[in-house]
């Protein structure tokens, strides 16, 4: 999601989508996974469902990965969990890492999730 000005924890996303405060670009990006079960890949993880999710088939770290074609500006992000859905799978930590390629990523922003209920960031 792309915003001119900085976006409230916990807004939610299709809301701020639908008054023109953001504008989500996660279409135009190719995602893939580190690994995931049957049924439970990208599909799910993007399908706009809190019904669908992806779940990880591997080892950690588990990671997601959006790489756009071209340079672009991303000021939010959004993600969606719930600690009380699938509290197994549910992340403990999230960082996010930009740069140019898959070789050069810097972390940015470190999140410790504890417990977290029905929450986007």
């Amino acid at each position: 999601m792309t915003t001119p000005n900085k976006t409230p924890p916990g807004a939610d996303p299709k809301q701020l989508e639908r008054t023109g405060t953001v504008r989500e670009i996660g279409s135009q990006a190719v995602w893939s996974l580190s690994s995931c079960k049957p049924g439970f890949g990208v599909d799910q993880l993007r399908d706009d469902n809190l019904e669908t999710y992806w779940q990880s088939d591997g080892s950690q770290p588990h990671l997601v990965n959006i790489q756009f074609r071209r340079k672009t500006t991303v000021k939010t992000l959004c993600i969606y969990a719930d600690y009380k859905s699938d509290e197994s799978y549910t992340p403990s930590k999230i960082s996010v890492r930009v740069g140019n390629n898959f070789h050069n990523l810097q972390e940015i922003r470190q999140l410790e999730l504890v417990h977290p209920c029905c929450c986007k960031w």
